[in-house]
């Protein structure tokens, strides 16, 4: 397989500005990005133009691959309906084939360990990390991460945190409180109405689980998990906190070593969180709806704002392209800034950086050729390390 490629007449979408430039690939990584043409001549003087493939963009825009720090998204993949489950195997597969649709190079699959809800047990977690690390490790389309995601009440899954932490098998890690009353679930009988909604559970499980859950969070041996926090901070894990709705929940939290808010509830906490040096993030969702699925914080206030930088798909991942054409062409920002709160900017928050999130010149050739229909963009071609996993072109075009 020739690892080098030439790709001509694209849009490249840069960190800072957007320019007409023509891109040099080899051994997987960006080689030479080249603007004018005096520096494509000297270059094409000094490389043997053969030796590469070539690639008409076609006036298209090249992006860096998305990096998506947050996606539940494999737990519908499983469990479809409630009830419902499907091998771990072909839900990660079948999974995996979606994201360079998407322009998604980098996902860190968010997988949670909590209480009462069945996709988030201790066996079907266990087991998925343990897939991810076994087929990643044989082929793989995209580049896998694994975002833990630790509810904070779940008192028996503790020992398994603090394994996948001392044994590094886990490269994100977030503490959630779902516990009735604060953060997401303030309104009365808003988290009973979405357990019964996705876990087909009766008024009663709905309660047992509820009075399980408030009994759990009691015993929260809070120290403890600020001292876990910091371990996996200094271990290169990035730690973040989950639906904080107030300034002094970001200031408790920031004692476990944080390095990212998400999804704040207010835009008074984002921009407590954003003065701290945290990276607060918010879902593509939220952008391309126009709005919070449960009334919270507008994602498009919190960025024009300036204190949200970092989007994600959340539970969707096909919104996260869509959220960063629709943020630079209703004008919120350039898309050169959208593109960076998809690509560069969570791959800062993960320490990822210095590999992917860009396009320039050393780092990873992660790349996605984009054009637009009617407003909508839409990947004609989407590589990973230099390498095509994904080419899509019209049978038929006016």
């Amino acid at each position: 397989m020739n690892t080098k490629l030439y790709i001509t007449n694209g849009t490249v979408v840069l960190p800072d500005r957007l320019a007409v430039a023509d891109i040099a690939l080899s051994g997987g990584r960006i080689e030479a990005i080249l603007e004018s043409e005096e520096d494509r001549a000297s270059w094409l003087s000094q490389h043997e133009a053969g030796s590469y493939a070539r690639l008409d963009a076609g006036g298209r825009y090249v992006l860096p691959g998305l990096v998506d720090i947050h996606c539940d998204a494999i737990e519908k993949e499983v469990q479809p309906r409630p009830g419902t489950l499907f091998p771990l195997e072909m839900a990660f597969l079948e999974f995996e084939r979606k994201l360079p649709v998407h322009g998604i190079t980098s996902m860190y699959h968010s997988l949670s360990l909590g209480v009462g809800l069945s996709l988030r047990g201790d066996h079907l977690l266990t087991r998925m990390i343990e897939l991810i690390h076994r087929l990643r490790s044989r082929r793989a389309l995209v580049r896998h991460g694994i975002h833990l995601r630790y509810e904070v009440a779940h008192l028996d899954g503790l020992p398994i945190v603090e394994r996948f932490i001392s044994e590094r098998q886990v490269d994100y890690l977030s503490f959630m409180d779902h516990s009735p009353g604060q953060g997401q679930y303030r309104e009365a009988g808003s988290f009973e109405r979405y357990v019964m909604k996705n876990q087909g559970v009766t008024v009663d499980e709905v309660q047992e689980i509820v009075s399980d859950l408030l009994a759990r969070q009691r015993r929260v041996d809070w120290s403890h998990l600020r001292d876990l926090g910091q371990l996996a901070a200094r271990s290169g894990i990035a730690v973040a906190s989950h639906d904080d709705d107030s300034p002094e929940r970001v200031d408790e939290f920031a004692a476990f070593g944080i390095a990212v808010s998400e999804f704040p509830m207010n835009i008074e906490t984002a921009r407590h969180a954003a003065g701290r040096g945290l990276h607060v993030c918010v879902g593509a969702p939220n952008v391309v709806r126009g709005g919070s699925h449960d009334r919270n914080m507008s994602a498009v206030d919190a960025i024009r704002d300036g204190c949200a930088r970092v989007l994600c798909s959340d539970y969707h991942p096909a919104s996260l392209l869509a959220a960063v054409f629709k943020l630079a062409d209703d004008g919120v920002v350039s898309l050169a800034e959208a593109t960076a709160m998809a690509s560069l900017y969570p791959a800062q928050a993960l320490g990822a950086e210095a590999e992917v999130g860009s396009i320039e010149t050393g780092k990873r050739a992660d790349l996605l050729i984009v054009e637009q229909l009617d407003g909508y963009p839409m990947v004609s071609h989407t590589l990973v390390d230099g390498i095509v996993v994904y080419r899509s072109e019209p049978y038929y075009s006016a």
